[in-house]
């Protein structure tokens, strides 16, 4: 296992047609495994952003149309892909809520899907599917307003994968506030965390780095940021600022607007140097 790769965080600017966002999200790839990089990560909802309704609509199955153009992407450029997230449909059980009175109609739930994200190796095979934790739910009044909840289903279970470069945690954009996730996924042995996102503006000005930085810190592990970035519909803005960090916290690249990559060579042997001069993961009580 190479103890030193380079690594790609691809920014878009999707938008709500699957068909392009996917031509863009094929060609970013491609330049960044023309740039060297082995690693290449794409960001939150790269298929569809928008309206809910629209993202839902562009929900597919995993395997499907979508999964199987990135495996044969993968097997072809021979790179391991973390395929950001996208709108997998979901099949939910439900059980009706009994009447409150003999005339009330028990109703159908309203359809959600999983904020999906995938990881396929360089033979094209998809060897990790994490769907993402943590719902955005919040309103800040004139900036942003998000219920994620009303439209997609939790997931369950963290995610670390072993990889050509080590054990690589998946997370997707909210996860970032939740400290204990990251532990957990220390605790499983990860050395490297994806984080596709598509943080908003509105927080991302003032959180988005702090918390990247500090998921890096107090991990003492690399962290890959591949964010959305501007306008996908009305309300909707997203920050941008793409990042790779290391475990000390320094920022190694970062792309502020616009669609492009961002690259960086990973060492994970400054992971164990950086865990051994400062111990604080052995530390803990």
């Amino acid at each position: 296992m190479p103890t030193s790769f380079r690594v790609a965080a691809v920014q878009m600017m999707s938008g709500e047609d699957p068909a392009q966002n996917l031509r863009a999200a094929v060609s970013l790839v491609e330049q960044a495994a023309a740039g060297g990089a082995q690693l290449v990560a794409l960001p939150e909802m790269f298929l569809c952003y928008g309206r809910p309704s629209k993202i839902l609509a562009a929900a597919e199955s995993i395997p499907g149309p979508t999964s199987d153009t990135l495996c044969d992407l993968a097997r072809r450029l021979k790179i391991t892909l973390v395929a950001g997230s996208f709108c997998e449909r979901a099949a939910e059980p439900h059980t009706p809520v009994q009447p409150a009175a003999p005339t009330a109609q028990p109703s159908a739930h309203p359809e959600r899907g999983f904020n999906t994200s995938l990881m396929i190796s360089p033979t094209g095979e998809i060897i990790a599917t994490y769907r993402k934790r943590h719902l955005f739910d919040l309103e800040i009044p004139g900036e942003v307003k998000s219920r994620e909840s009303s439209w997609l289903i939790a997931g369950d279970a963290i995610c670390v994968t072993d990889t050509p470069f080590g054990r690589v945690g998946q997370a997707i954009c909210y996860d970032l506030r939740f400290p204990e996730m990251f532990r957990a996924l220390v605790d499983a042995g990860a050395t490297l965390v994806c984080i596709p996102s598509a943080f908003t503006a509105a927080t991302g000005r003032d959180h988005w780095e702090v918390l990247l930085r500090a998921r890096a810190i107090e991990n003492q592990l690399y962290v890959i940021a591949p964010n959305q970035f501007g306008p996908h519909a009305p309300g909707m803005t997203s920050y941008g600022h793409s990042m790779i960090i290391d475990p000390w916290g320094a920022v190694l690249a970062t792309l502020t607007e616009g669609e492009g990559l961002i690259f960086s060579e990973v060492d994970l042997a400054r992971v164990q140097t950086i865990r051994q001069r400062l111990p604080a993961l052995d530390h803990r009580r």
